[in-house]
């Protein structure tokens, strides 16, 4: 009974979103009601707890809310600017192919955003893109979510690592740099393939044929740009440890990717363009303004995100100028929800946006006519936010009840992990997952599950090191399918509703990347 009342909170949105094909909006609030009831009458939470996790998901979801804004109105400020058709002019002077195309994109160039920043930013900023590029929105969100996986481990300058591992007996800097090596390691044998994936998935779903052939036309090449980006990432672990292997793999990808692209190495001579949106009208002007111009809003994105991580000072204005921090909400002691509003990969957005206009020689009206559309489209969204942040902060704070139990996530992990034993190997990537489906963080995933990954290893004898790298990448991998990355990604291609459809699309990738992880880990503690 507690079992299933602990896993009401995975069960009622793949229900309510997957199964009966709600929107978010709808599906998520009912999740929360039936998820809210349940902890109270069966779990114990005391109503004042959860009166505030349920405000603490509200304040996060107005973090969530700022980014997303940040996101849009980048991008709406550079499609009245003139930047987006420029860009986009570059792209296809790479190359037409829309399976190169969204490797380049979602893949390679989310990874340097996903490297810098994190917090969903990636999908937000790339779907867009490769909506203007031609693709259906329902292809952009589902590829550009499939995508921002890989480099999550390393995220925002390392921090699923570096934070997510913390609370660990041995924490420090020798063990994040253990982990991110293998991390690293293991991933040469699943995230290499995720370029095929992203063709697969394009080609298979959103091709006029639907065949595989297309896609292992483009094997070689997509293998390729995977297996550069996996063994540098391997290399820059290895030499330098965890915090830039995402940024320095996705530029060595960038490189290696659009240079053989150019050239047509490993590539088909055709060019795959199945999958263009009929309805969109391709614009009939030449752009005149150069592409260090139309790109440097987003050159801007990533210089200030690594400058306000990396650069002491800087780093501590961020973090303290703007601190609308809520602490203790409600008196509850350990309910609190974090916003440095400068450290925010939102305010960089707007930044982004408000010196586009600048460099590109624009009247202001562009960002102001960009942020009423921003704001208007973004309605949907937050309200199916607030449900989600609302059921995920009560499932994480379930472990303050009055009969003892621990947290429903708690009690998930150890149910399942006395029924797997040695065997848990397999299964400790999904751990991961499931953390970040529920909290739609990677780093909240190993913060919350490292521990419990930890005590398992030590006591069915298998290698800690190896479990909590699974960890790691299944919470990366989990990213592809949590609530609010899928609403976030929706929203801003313009699905809002249309969220279990989106997940339809990316639970297969994000259960075999999993189960890859988990193989290559079970082959792996043969050896060692």
């Amino acid at each position: 009974m507690l079992l299933l009342v602990a896993f009401s909170a995975i069960i009622t949105p793949f229900i309510f979103l997957v199964l009966l094909r709600m929107s978010a909006k709808k599906g998520m609030f009912f999740s929360a009601l039936i998820v809210l009831g349940l902890a109270f009458f069966v779990w114990g939470v005391d109503g004042r707890v959860i009166a505030a996790s349920v405000l603490e998901g509200t304040h996060k979801t107005l973090t969530i809310l700022f980014i997303l804004f940040g996101a849009i109105v980048v991008l709406n400020t550079l499609r009245r600017t003139g930047a987006v058709d420029r860009i986009n002019q570059g792209f296809r002077s790479i190359s037409t192919d829309m399976r190169v195309q969204v490797v380049i994109v979602a893949f390679l160039f989310g990874s340097l955003i996903e490297g810098a920043s994190g917090f969903g930013t990636p999908a937000a900023v790339t779907g867009p893109l490769m909506v203007a590029l031609g693709f259906t929105p329902m292809a952009a969100a589902a590829l550009a979510l499939i995508a921002d996986s890989s480099a999550v481990s390393y995220g925002a300058v390392g921090t699923p690592i570096q934070v997510g591992l913390s609370n660990l007996p041995d924490a420090g800097l020798s063990l994040y740099k253990e982990i991110g090596a293998q991390v690293a390691f293991l991933d040469l044998f699943a995230g290499t393939f995720i370029p095929f994936v992203l063709v697969v998935i394009l080609t298979i779903f959103f091709g006029k044929k639907k065949g595989w052939k297309d896609a292992f036309q483009l094997f070689p090449w997509a293998f390729f740009v995977g297996i550069t980006y996996t063994s540098s990432a391997l290399l820059y672990a290895t030499l330098f440890g965890h915090e830039f292997v995402a940024i320095l793999a996705s530029l060595t990808g960038l490189v290696a990717a659009t240079t053989t692209a150019k050239k047509g190495f490993l590539l088909p001579k055709e060019e795959w363009k199945d999958a263009l949106d009929e309805n969109m009208k391709p614009s009939g002007d030449t752009p005149s303004m150069s592409l260090l111009t139309a790109w440097s809003p987003y050159l801007i994105i990533v210089v200030l995100l690594l400058v306000t991580r990396i650069v002491p000072f800087v780093k501590e204005a961020a973090l303290t100028w703007v601190d609308w921090t809520w602490t203790d909400i409600l008196g509850v002691e350990g309910i609190t929800s974090d916003w440095e509003v400068l450290y925010s990969p939102g305010a960089v957005l707007v930044a982004a946006a408000l010196l586009a206009v600048v460099i590109q020689r624009k009247p202001f009206r562009h960002f102001a006519e960009a942020s009423k559309e921003s704001l208007t489209s973004m309605k949907d969204a937050a309200l199916a936010l607030i449900a989600t942040l609302a059921l995920v902060q009560v499932f994480t704070n379930s472990g303050m009840n009055a009969q003892d139990l621990v947290s429903m996530p708690q009690y998930i992990a150890q149910t399942l992990a006395g029924s797997f034993g040695p065997m848990w190997i397999l299964v400790a990537p999904f751990l991961g997952e499931l953390g970040s489906f529920i909290t739609g963080s990677a780093t909240v995933s190993t913060l919350t599950f490292a521990p419990i990954q930890y005590n398992i290893a030590q006591e069915t004898g298998l290698d800690t090191n190896t479990v909590l790298s699974l960890q790691v990448i299944g919470a990366s991998a989990g990213n592809m399918i949590c609530v609010h990355n899928v609403v976030a990604a929706g929203a801003v291609v313009g699905l809002s509703g249309r969220e279990g459809d989106i997940i339809r699309k990316t639970l297969g990738p994000a259960l075999l990347y999993g189960a890859l992880a988990g193989l290559v880990g079970f082959v792996f503690t043969l050896f060692i």
